[in-house]
Parts: C-alpha cells; structure tokens; sequence
C-alpha cells in the first residue's frame, strides 16, 4: 500500500498543525481527478469541502495526525509535523509499504520506505488527497476555537498571521494555544507576549 502524506497550518500562529495520510488504488486516483482533486490551496472552501466525502469513501485508507501547539514550542515546527504526520500513518488499518511525502524533507521518524516530491499536492493524487483532508480538518477545528475565542477572528484566517490576528494579540494577548515560540519571530520586543 502506497501512502500519501501532507501538512496544513505549518506557518500559523495558532493551533495544532495537521496531517493526512491517504491511500488510493489506481481507480480511485483517476475518479477523484475527474473530481478536480488537487493541491488544497487551488481549492476553493467549498470545494475542498465537497471533496472531502469523497475522498474518504473512495480511499482504500485515510487517517489524521495533529502536531500541539506545545508540541511545536517544545520541539519545532518540523519535529511537529513529522509527529502528525507519523500519528496519521500510525491510524492507518494496514502499515503502508511506501510512503510519498510532500516537499523536500524526508520524514525522519518514519523507519520503512519514502520519497519525497517537491509539489507532491498538485502531482499525486495520494498527496493531494491529503491536503485536502488535513486542510478542512483543522479550519473546522478554527471554526469551533474561533467560538471560544471569539476576539481573534480565527474562522476568517485560520490562525495565520493576518493583520486582524496581530491587531488581537496586541489588544487580548496570546492563549494558551498560541504557538508563543513564534509569536517571539512576530514581536521581537518584551511586550508581554513571551
């Protein structure tokens, strides 16, 4: 079993970052082509939602992986997601005999087969699959965050660093499940962000 695995919220200042790992037979590839399954950034909200239902009933294995935003602060954004990567491929029924992973780092904790592919979400299907999965996994999270803190305005940005967002972290400061190593990148001075 082939097994394509992608991340989303890599760059935000909020939240986890999440990962899909996707399974597809050859079939299954070519109907969610037909579909318009691509890169999840080419994607429209909508349309990435419509293909969601899709993807999970025409993959032979799907699972999700999250990265914390203390697991971030602790260990770094790439030791983050190759957690959430490693956590959906561990959910996964079967353990997968090659898997693709998007860009140019290998996933390090993975100890059987890989390979890397720069732009992976827009050339295989597997990976594409799981932008998408991950992508609208972790917005409807932001989506449900942004009803506890209503004052950051997460459902419009996702967590990214929008001047909205800043402008919210001057005025209410960060929460707990701000990534506060990053916000030390966003307000170098001692503003009380640390």
């Amino acid at each position: 079993m082939t097994v394509g695995v992608d991340e989303v919220g890599r760059g935000c200042l909020f939240g986890p970052v999440f990962a899909a790992a996707v399974s597809l037979t050859g079939a299954a590839d070519a109907e969610l082509t037909a579909l318009g399954l691509t890169d999840s950034k080419a994607l429209s909200a909508k349309r990435r939602a419509d293909l969601v239902p899709h993807i999970q009933a025409k993959a032979s294995a799907w699972a999700l992986g999250q990265g914390s935003a203390r697991e971030i602060d602790a260990h770094g954004i790439r030791v983050a997601t190759e957690l959430a990567m490693l956590r959906a491929l561990q959910k996964l029924p079967i353990q997968p005999e090659l898997v693709l992973v998007d860009g140019v780092l290998p996933l390090r904790l993975w100890p059987g087969p890989q390979r890397t592919i720069v732009r992976g979400d827009s050339q295989e299907a597997s990976i594409a699959a799981a932008s998408v999965l991950a992508k609208v996994a972790r917005d409807g999270l932001m989506c449900r965050l942004a009803e506890r803190f209503p004052e950051y305005g997460f459902e419009r940005h996702a967590g990214y660093g929008t001047a909205l967002h800043r402008q919210a972290l001057i005025t209410s400061g960060p929460t707990a499940l701000h990534r506060k190593s990053f916000l030390t990148r966003l307000f170098p001075r001692d503003d009380g962000l640390r």
